[in-house]
């Protein structure tokens, strides 16, 4: 079994598939929604435990709009959104075809969180790899550069659409819900096969890392089950403290746009009406970005600011009561304390990428907090989590080059059974990240 990885061969299939975006119709691939996706049992969802399994399908692998030879199992399962609601989500499992390469690495499963920021469904993995051939596919591709080699080698591999089936983008607990339920699901479906005693390592960059370490805090209490199973997470360029984030990005010339999605993404995630605070302007953007994936984003809203988009009564964030609530509650470490290693990488040369250093958070990589991810790493240390954590002087996309194989390298010797290091006293102080307080 052969998996297409080679940096040329991707790149030339990505960019294939990129023409190939350009020339159809967005429009054409939505006329006929696929109806795996929509759960429709007669049985109300919260009848079902978190990670049950609610439907299955078998798919010949697409990357970037091209078909391999590959197969995996797509699982419909119950997960829970950041409402606390019952949810049903979908997860990409692949699996070793044991017939062509052994299959000793079988229970040794990788939970890997792609960065596919969107607030469009449409771009999920799961659609990407049934046959997505829209220019946002192409992600999936390219991060085979990260989850790949784990493919190759036989490993059972874990592809959740983190954000959920409504893309709520940057809802980071709901991220962490999904990813948790999803490697629930695995073990629950029998096709899978996995030992009840498989080890699961963690990784996610970005938007990954969102749901990567919101799993390993929230996987404590809400998935103890999951104790015996989980053996680590690494996790790199970090959402710690969103509000921190929408001052150093607002006006940005490259990840300027990214403020009003979170701000788009949070609201419909908590169901907030965000657009009775808005301005005319705001509205329009809210309308532009709505379904939009972060490839049409980036370099697009440099002139949009919160003070463009928010009516003049609430341009003080904590006179807007829906919006602290919101994003005091979307602040890494408010939902517990991870019980296994972690490995954190962070950026903090976001000049490169045309941020300037925020005069409240300091530097970051372009578009996270280095402070924050500071902070946060401080935090779980003081509560005895081993971690290991190591800062760039590189910009977002150049970090995430780094930080892959470091992040590969630690991620193998969790399986090894070697003992997991860490770097606590050495930990520069960081950030505040005391949550906000409504002012009205």
């Amino acid at each position: 079994m052969r998996f297409s990885l080679s940096p040329q061969r991707l790149m030339l299939s990505a960019t294939q598939a990129a023409v190939t975006a350009l020339v159809l119709s967005t429009t054409a691939h939505a006329a006929t929604p696929d109806q795996f996706y929509q759960y429709s049992g007669s049985t109300p969802l919260a009848n079902f435990e978190p990670g049950t399994v609610l439907s299955s399908r078998n798919i010949a692998v697409y990357l970037a709009g091209v078909k391999t030879s590959y197969t995996a199992t797509q699982v419909v399962y119950r997960s829970t959104d950041a409402m606390q609601r019952p949810a049903a989500n979908v997860t990409t499992i692949f699996t070793p075809d044991c017939s062509k390469v052994s299959c000793a690495n079988k229970n040794k499963v990788l939970s890997y969180q792609s960065f596919y920021d969107s607030l469009n469904p449409e771009d999920a993995p799961s659609r990407a790899f049934a046959g997505g051939s829209r220019l946002p596919d192409i992600l999936p591709a390219v991060e085979t550069l990260l989850f790949g080699k784990y493919v190759k080698q036989g490993y059972t591999v874990i592809i959740s659409d983190t954000q959920g089936q409504k893309a709520d983008f940057a809802a980071g607990p709901e991220y962490g819900y999904n990813t948790l339920d999803s490697i629930r699901a695995a073990f629950n479906a029998p096709q899978i096969g996995l030992a009840k005693d498989a080890k699961v390592a963690m990784m996610g960059y970005s938007g990954g890392a969102i749901a990567t370490e919101w799993a390993a805090e929230l996987a404590p209490t809400y998935a103890p089950d999951l104790k015996p199973n989980l053996i680590g997470a690494a996790f790199g360029g970090t959402l710690v403290n969103p509000e921190h984030n929408l001052t150093y990005i607002n006006g940005a010339a490259l990840w300027g746009g990214v403020m009003p999605m979170a701000v788009v993404g949070i609201a419909r995630s908590y169901d907030i009406d965000i657009q009775k605070y808005m301005t005319p302007r705001g509205i329009e953007v809210y309308n532009r970005i709505n379904k939009a994936s972060i490839a049409y984003v980036l370099g697009q809203y440099s002139k949009v600011t919160w003070k463009d988009i928010v009516k003049p009564e609430y341009q003080d964030r904590t006179k807007l009561k829906d919006y602290v609530e919101a994003a005091n509650k979307v602040i890494m470490g408010t939902g517990g304390t991870p019980e296994i290693p972690l490995q954190i990488g962070q950026g903090t040369g976001g000049t490169g990428e045309l941020t300037q250093p925020s005069p409240l958070w300091g530097k970051g990589d372009g578009v996270m907090i280095a402070g924050d991810v500071r902070t946060l790493a401080r935090q779980y240390c003081a509560k005895g989590v081993p971690v290991q954590h190591k800062e760039y002087t590189t910009s977002h996309f150049v970090t995430m080059v780094s930080w892959m194989p470091w992040a590969a390298a630690w991620v193998d010797d969790r399986f090894a059974g070697k003992a997991a290091p860490q770097n606590c006293s050495s930990i520069a102080v960081g950030n505040p990240l005391t949550p906000l307080t409504y002012n009205p």
